[in-house]
């Protein structure tokens, strides 16, 4: 009955985003009344002249249209500094349609501090179509990798309190750390984006969600330092599908329970996904400390595995630098979780690793169908205060 409620939440699930899919298809194909041009406003598509303020009042007079309308950034670099798009706007229908490429400052200590680049708070019903998006990070990762004292960086695109957003086709480059964070949304859509940075760059979390709802992240592809997807507290409904990860640290969900208070995620589909040489594939952790947090009713399915360190990883223990949580135990309640069509090579020889917390045990675990092998050898299995079932043929064995 548990595994029957369980498909029962995926097949409702499915039908949400569909009608989602519904929605912004038709939403797509509105027509958009006037366009600003943000080189009539002084934009400069040279890559030198500071174009910050064309943009703020392009974005001016679009927020204050009382009709549909699109914001375009022609073929070209404009640099822009840190630029805010606040709402709320008069209409909920705001396209930016960029054929060129929007380039940060290549000092890092212009935008370093300010948390974002550009950011979009408090919007509803905006779509940004196209375009590059280049964060110019190669020199604070640099200034983080040599120990010096750095800002923490800027993130490349944000969307924060905001419903019915699409992000489409737009390509985040070298962000000096996450390159795209949902935060505080609903509805969202982001299909076809290209995340490119390099493997051993801090902090570069290609998409982020947080506290958000009815996100959908559809045919991406996305190379970087860290996770490729990073799921934060409070997400539920999100649905992930035919993505290409690596480098980078897998789809994790969490860290979560770093607060005492915290909201869980749930209803969490993972599915279609090939790692390529990256750190971890799918992976759940949690801080080992105390925590009201959850994780639950989420799905990873017919994922490949190319050469992955750790392709099923659980890890409730986690505890960076050994500080602030030394000795104590995860309070994050994880259940329901079911890895199903997992296949593929580990670049190490345990390739499933379940390590749960003691007071909190994993359970609903499920691993069905799941072939991994390590140098065309058999694979290993570590469990700890994790329970579940097997079906289908299972390699590594069952270590439940």
């Amino acid at each position: 009955m548990a595994q029957l409620r369980l498909t029962n939440n995926y097949f409702a699930l499915f039908v949400v985003h569909a009608f989602v899919f519904f929605l912004f298809t038709h939403r797509s194909t509105a027509v958009v009344g006037v366009t600003f041009n943000v080189v009539n406003f002084g934009a400069k598509p040279d890559g030198e002249t500071d174009s910050t303020n064309a943009f703020l009042t392009a974005w001016g007079r679009a927020c204050s249209s009382t009709t549909p309308c699109t914001i375009y950034v022609p073929l070209g670099r404009f640099s822009v500094g840190n630029v805010v798009f606040k709402g709320p706007c008069k209409n909920q229908g705001i396209t930016i349609r960029i054929d060129g490429a929007l380039v940060a400052p290549s000092n890092y200590d212009v935008i370093g501090n300010d948390g974002n680049w550009l950011l979009f708070d408090d919007v509803n019903g905006v779509s940004v179509i196209g375009g590059v998006l280049d964060g110019q990070g190669t020199s604070l990762w640099a200034c983080k990798r040599s120990g010096k004292t750095c800002p923490i960086g800027a993130t490349n695109l944000g969307f924060t309190n905001s419903n019915n957003i699409v992000i489409n086709g737009v390509t985040s480059f070298n962000s000096q750390i996450f390159h795209i964070v949902i935060d505080r949304c609903h509805n969202v859509k982001v299909q076809s984006v290209k995340v490119s940075a390099a493997g051993n760059s801090p902090n570069t979390d290609g998409i982020h969600i947080q506290l958000s709802s009815s996100v959908t992240i559809l045919s991406s592809n996305i190379a970087t330092g860290d996770d490729c997807i990073s799921i934060g507290p409070g997400t539920t409904n999100l649905w992930i599908e035919n993505i290409a990860c690596g480098p980078g640290h897998g789809i994790s969900v969490g860290s979560l329970g770093k607060e005492i208070q915290e909201p869980g995620v749930q209803n969490v589909t993972v599915k279609t996904v090939t790692f390529t040489g990256t750190e971890n594939g799918v992976r759940i952790k949690s801080w080992g400390r105390p925590s009201n947090g959850f994780a639950r009713d989420i799905l990873f399915q017919h994922v490949t595995m190319i050469n992955v360190q750790n392709p099923i990883v659980i890890d409730q223990n986690y505890c960076p630098n050994e500080k602030d949580c030394p000795g104590q135990v995860s309070g994050v309640e994880i259940n329901n979780v079911t890895y199903q069509d997992i296949h593929g090579s580990s670049a190490t020889e345990v390739a499933v690793k379940l390590n749960c917390s003691p007071k909190y045990p994993c359970s609903g675990i499920s691993l069905e169908d799941v072939m991994l092998t390590y140098e065309n050898k058999q694979t290993q299995a570590s469990c700890n205060h994790a329970g579940g079932i097997t079906s289908g043929l299972v390699q590594p064995s069952n270590c439940f």
